[in-house]
């Protein structure tokens, strides 16, 4: 059987992850001074934020590095058509396997800890390991990672696939951070609002596919995975899981 062609997520969400308008504005801010940087986004998705980031700073450069060919697609459409082309080279490429050739001053990895690969309980760690490696002396990381805003149930964590200890308090995260040579300069978290419009995005898709393909062969296992998707979430981390970002400065 051949793979359902699912509508993209760009076309219901404007950034990857539940993250507002605003705070993205903000988050930027926080990488300033950003004249003459080179800015590398890993796990970049469509690079909504890595196009932003470059709008908003003339002088710098960008690479975006994602593993999703389609997405990788979308970005480089949307790099020409804002002028961004000859400022930002979009690669498909396993980030584990990749180097950027020199050293890089800023590096976001927003809720894509898990390219570096390795034990699920590791991934946090591993991603401040190797964004150091990444950067310059005194560059900055920001950082999308998952905490627990609560602590999950039992019942919560039957019902959804992510070990307890893949993620701890807030105050732990940054406690990692430091002890991965790095100092915060800001933290801030996305609200409920951002995680459901989010969320809203990735269900609408299957949604709209199911409705327009109700005798495809394909039917049931896409309703099990939008019927799985939101038992996680509406039973699972809604409310539980959150995402912390983080911009640090490497020591």
């Amino acid at each position: 059987m051949t793979k359902p062609a699912i509508a993209p997520l760009h076309e219901d969400l404007t950034f990857h992850g539940p993250l507002s308008e605003e705070r993205a504005e903000r988050l930027i801010r926080s990488l300033h001074p950003l004249d003459d940087a080179h800015v590398l986004d890993v796990g970049c998705g469509w690079a909504e934020f890595l196009l932003r980031t470059l709008e908003a700073a003339p002088t710098a450069t960008g690479t975006g590095v994602d593993l999703d060919a389609t997405a990788i697609a979308h970005a480089r459409a949307t790099a020409a058509a804002r002028g961004l082309a000859d400022r930002v080279s979009l690669q498909v490429a396993d980030v584990a396997q990749w180097q950027p050739g020199r050293p890089v001053d800023v590096i976001i990895v927003n809720g894509a800890s898990q390219v570096w690969g390795g034990d699920p309980l590791q991934h946090t760690a591993n991603a401040l390991t190797a964004a150091k490696q990444l950067l310059r002396s005194g560059g900055k990381l920001l950082l999308g990672e998952g905490f627990w805003e609560r602590e999950p149930t039992g019942e919560q964590l039957a019902a959804m696939p992510i070990p307890r200890d893949q993620y701890g308090s807030l105050a732990g995260l940054v406690d990692l951070a430091h002890e991965h040579g790095y100092r915060l300069l800001a933290v801030e978290q996305a609200s409920l609002d951002e995680w459901d419009v989010f969320e809203n995005g990735h269900a609408l898709a299957w949604e709209r596919w199911l409705r327009d393909n109700p005798d495809s062969e394909h039917a049931d296992e896409i309703r099990t995975k939008a019927d799985t998707h939101r038992a996680h979430r509406l039973r699972g981390w809604r409310g539980t899981l959150g995402l912390a970002y983080l911009t640090l400065q490497a020591s």
